[in-house]
């Protein structure tokens, strides 16, 4: 198959595949979703997203219809019929299927939902620019809800701007993207805000901290402002589906780009981790 989509049991194409008027994602939007890559028809640090997964929904007291080691090979094997070398692998599990009501049975079990698309990452060696934006969000930033519109709305607003993406932050506090993390590097140390309920706990950005103690650079996680972005030495931005960009212009304001040797081993070490996990020899 060239795309694949999966609901409850059905597999087929995404036009195929029918999804119940009831199901309480349309009005609600009560769901909680993850989303990694393939490489080689293997999923991307799958044990690390679905513990991300498990917890989501466990915040939200959502009934996951599998066990995790069950969800894990289903994935796994759905990726095999989707051709290509790389790809997207998008799952996100909705409360269920009941009448419109605020309110829910508590036995009430979720609906699974699956989509995995071929997909190439952007140049981690091309730059971009970022915009800000206050972060008028909820306080339960952690879980990676189906909640998304503020996040649609400032990468709308990043795409008006021509720009990268759209940094938020509460006063005078980076929080993280619209839909990554971000950190800098100043003097050699890598910053990056803390995992507390006010961003999302980025798998990524676990896997760059790791790197930076392999690579013997120190890290620390707390807040940092609007001024110490300004003024950082580089800014890192990462996600699951393109590990490491980085910017040089913030509002239209030239920023980091001073430090590309420890930016670069950064890149280097987590795309090799990519590779080495996959087994593909190369992103291209």
């Amino acid at each position: 198959m060239k795309e694949l989509a999966y609901y409850d049991g059905q597999i087929g194409a995404p036009e195929e595949v029918m999804i119940p008027f009831n199901d309480r994602v349309h009005f609600f939007g009560d769901g909680v979703y993850e989303a990694t890559l393939g490489g080689d028809h293997k999923v991307f640090l799958l044990q690390d997203h679905l513990d991300r997964f498990y917890g989501s929904a466990k915040a939200l007291e959502i009934k996951i219809p599998m066990e995790k080691q069950e969800l894990g090979s289903l994935l796994t094997e759905l990726l095999q019929k989707v051709e290509g070398r790389t790809h997207f692998i998008y799952w996100q599990v909705t409360r269920g299927v009941a009448m419109r009501n605020h309110t829910y049975d508590d036995d009430l079990v979720g609906k699974l939902w699956v989509s995995i698309r071929p997909f190439a990452m952007q140049d981690p060696e091309k730059e971009i620019s970022v915009i800000t934006k206050e972060d008028t969000r909820f306080y339960h930033c952690n879980i990676k809800t189906l909640n998304l519109l503020p996040s649609v709305m400032a990468s709308q607003d990043a795409k008006k701007a021509g720009v990268g993406e759209t940094v938020f932050h509460r006063g005078e506090i980076v929080t993280e993207c619209s839909h990554s993390n971000i950190s800098i590097l100043k003097d050699g140390v890598f910053i990056s805000h803390p995992n507390d309920n006010m961003i999302l706990r980025g798998i990524a950005k676990t896997h760059m901290i790791a790197a930076c103690y392999r690579l013997g650079i120190q890290v620390i996680e707390r807040p940092f402002t609007l001024a110490e972005l300004m003024d950082a030495d580089e800014i890192i931005i990462t996600s699951s589906s393109n590990f490491y960009r980085y910017a040089t212009k913030v509002d239209g304001v030239a920023a980091g780009g001073k430090d590309p040797e420890t930016r670069r081993l950064l890149q280097k070490a987590v795309i090799d981790e990519f590779l080495e996990y996959t087994g593909l020899e190369s992103l291209r």
